[in-house]
């Protein structure tokens, strides 16, 4: 069996694979509020208590940079180290890679139903690298190498580097928030809580009045849920305008990495934010930031774009990843 795992800051998901001929066939799986654990060790632990079965090999997809397999977490106080991962399994070692990583690997299994296309490009770049950006508890974005005949993911942190406004409005939103952090970063935008940094610039900012029923509601529930269902229903214009503003920033992130990459074999949007707000994404503000990159406008819009509507990509992708990059392959 292979152990897999997708980590996050908020969600824990592992699953057991049995390896096929025709790719890891899935057989067991749980999800863990990751905030209820001590370290990751230990949902591992209360996992394999639920399904105690032998393990042949094992790959761990978790938010933050992993460096000589040790990842400090940034959402998280872990610090989570792929040797003591594997003395807990009995494993001669255990992969440690990056979540958005992970992700990577499980692209080239998804089917058609899996995605929803917001541009398919012209067709041009079948055989050309590939970027995936994912926005969730944070951001995360990849590019995946063509080397010729497969896909190799190439992690990073980009989501880490500075924002950058392109509008009035997105200049005033960096000054709001470096008052608040000091360094911007794209995730202090481009992410749940991002969402909620937006709101609250918007409403301090006196764009428009608070809903009484959306104040209220975002105390009994998960604001981030709140403002994107509101903003999806039109009857909150604070959360309208957040939403609209946060689909242009992701738009123009995308870009961004669409460009670095040169994804002629596509961009990819995945992370838990953008299947719920897939109607937003289809309106065109994303599109529009995406491809208004000046002179390489017409490079961009020959990329075909596509958004992951499944959620549990990263778990698939990290037995992916173990089946081909261990002797259980």
């Amino acid at each position: 069996m292979i152990l897999a795992g997708d980590i996050g800051g908020t969600r824990a998901r592992l699953a057991l694979y049995e390896p096929r001929s025709d790719g890891p066939q899935r057989v067991a799986a749980q999800q863990y509020h990751s905030s209820e654990y001590p370290s990751l060790q230990a949902v591992v632990a209360q996992f394999l208590t639920e399904h105690p079965w032998s393990v042949s090999a094992a790959c761990l997809g978790i938010a933050g940079p992993v460096v000589d397999g040790t990842v400090k977490t940034p959402n998280l106080p872990w610090t989570v180290e792929a040797r003591s991962l594997a003395r807990q399994l009995s494993l001669e070692k255990v992969l440690l890679i990056n979540d958005l990583e992970a992700s990577a690997w499980s692209l080239a299994a998804l089917s058609d139903s899996d995605l929803v296309t917001l541009s398919r490009g012209d067709g041009s770049g079948r055989s050309a690298h590939r970027a995936l950006i994912a926005a969730g508890t944070g951001l995360g974005e990849v590019g995946l190498f063509y080397d010729g005949h497969v896909h190799r993911p190439l992690a990073g942190e980009g989501g880490h580097a500075d924002f950058s406004p392109r509008t009035e409005e997105e200049t005033e939103l960096l000054v709001k928030l470096r008052g608040l952090y000091g360094h911007v970063s794209m995730e202090r935008v481009l992410s749940g809580p991002g969402l909620s940094n937006i709101y609250n610039f918007l409403r301090d900012s006196g764009f428009a009045s608070e809903s009484g029923e959306v104040v209220r509601l975002m105390r009994e529930r998960d604001p981030v849920a709140v403002i994107s269902e509101y903003g999806l229903n039109g009857e909150c214009a604070l959360c309208v305008r957040s939403l609209d503003i946060f689909v242009s920033i992701y738009g123009a992130a995308a870009g961004n990495l669409a460009l670095r990459f040169a994804a002629l074999g596509g961009l990819y949007v995945g992370g838990g934010i953008a299947p719920r707000i897939l109607s937003k994404l289809s309106e065109g503000g994303f599109m529009d930031a995406f491809v208004d990159k000046g002179r390489m406008r017409p490079f961009l819009k020959a990329m075909p774009v596509h958004v992951v509507r499944v959620p549990d990509v990263g778990v698939l992708g990290a037995a992916r990843c173990a089946a081909r990059c261990t002797a259980i392959a």
